[in-house]
């Protein structure tokens, strides 16, 4: 086993903007990027593999295949299947106003993960927002009641999004992306999405998108939500730079590292991923060295030492 550089999937949703091809160098024949599935490992996208002898595989070819499953680490024995998907999302429009299920629901309607996610903004226009859940709580009934009425936004909690904030948003919590905004996102290996509202937009095909109002009745959690969000988590700083704690949950780890020299990574139970967020650097491993550069997506199997040296801004993300 040996670290794999990974090529991600494109998106071209109509809300997509050009800041991925342009500013993160991915090559793609669609007009819009709207996301790059940096690691994936999903039916509706995966990532594929560059380097070594293994390269123009699948992920999900080369864990599952190749790999027999090792190098996933112990952590992972509790899921069944690929637990992650990490994502970059250029939102040049606004999202659609969205929630998504939790596990026992996802499984009970559509066979596979909930999905819980996190956002870490890289970058956000001036004056960007986010709705982040509703501002009060409110029943059931009321919620049906004002998707029905065209009065949902009126409850919505909108919030700042600056460069650098965080927001963690556990399934059930109604959400979107606002205009101008450039966010890494790590989530559970789900595309399991429930629109509420999506202001009236037309698909390509000449219609309206399609909205999932009753899913979302049932799975809405409907009260202002308690997570902290923004300039949050705890700031290390050692001799190779700073780590920041951006989120520590059940499903994933994930923190930011600015590395300003050399740093040593090896997960027993889990493997890596890094994103590459800006900068330059090299991983060395017993086998080779990898040139890392922004936008690059990077699969360390668990157990494997390697020595980043660099330059670097990346999301380590791990079980």
């Amino acid at each position: 086993m040996y670290p794999l550089l990974l090529k991600p999937t494109i998106k071209d949703y109509i809300w997509g903007g050009t800041r991925l091809k342009k500013e993160f160098g991915f090559k793609t024949d669609k007009k819009i990027a709207a996301e790059a599935w940096e690691l994936s490992c999903n039916k509706d996208g995966d990532s594929f593999v560059i380097n070594g002898p293994l390269a123009e595989k699948t992920l999900r070819e080369v864990i599952f295949g190749n790999w027999k499953g090792e190098g996933l680490g112990k952590k992972a024995e509790k899921f069944n299947d690929f637990p992650l998907l990490i994502k970059l999302i250029d939102a040049a429009d606004r999202l659609s106003v969205q929630v998504h299920p939790d596990d026992d629901y996802a499984l009970k309607h559509g066979g596979g993960f909930g999905k819980t996610e996190m956002w870490y903004v890289i970058d956000a226009e001036e004056n960007s927002e986010i709705l982040y859940g509703l501002k009060t709580n409110v029943s059931k009934e009321e919620f049906e009641q004002r998707i029905k009425n065209g009065t949902l936004l009126e409850i919505c909690n909108y919030v700042p999004a600056k460069k650098g904030d965080v927001f963690f948003i556990p399934s059930g919590t109604l959400h979107a992306i606002g205009k101008g905004i450039l966010i890494a996102e790590i989530q559970q290996n789900s595309n399991a999405t429930y629109r509420v509202y999506d202001y009236d937009r037309i698909e390509k095909n000449g219609k309206p998108r399609e909205l999932h109002i009753n899913q979302a009745i049932d799975v809405t959690k409907r009260e202002r939500p308690s997570i902290p969000y923004g300039n949050v988590g705890k700031l290390e700083k050692f001799s190779f730079g700073e780590v920041r704690e951006l989120a520590d949950c059940e499903l994933f780890d994930v923190k930011l590292i600015e590395l300003r020299g050399k740093i040593e990574l090896c997960e027993k139970e889990s493997f890596i991923s890094l994103l590459i967020l800006d900068g330059q650097a090299t991983a060395a491993y017993d086998g080779g060295e990898i040139p890392l550069k922004k936008g690059n997506s990077l699969f360390v199997p668990a157990a494997l030492p390697l020595t980043l040296s660099g330059d670097l801004t990346v999301i380590k993300t791990t079980l």
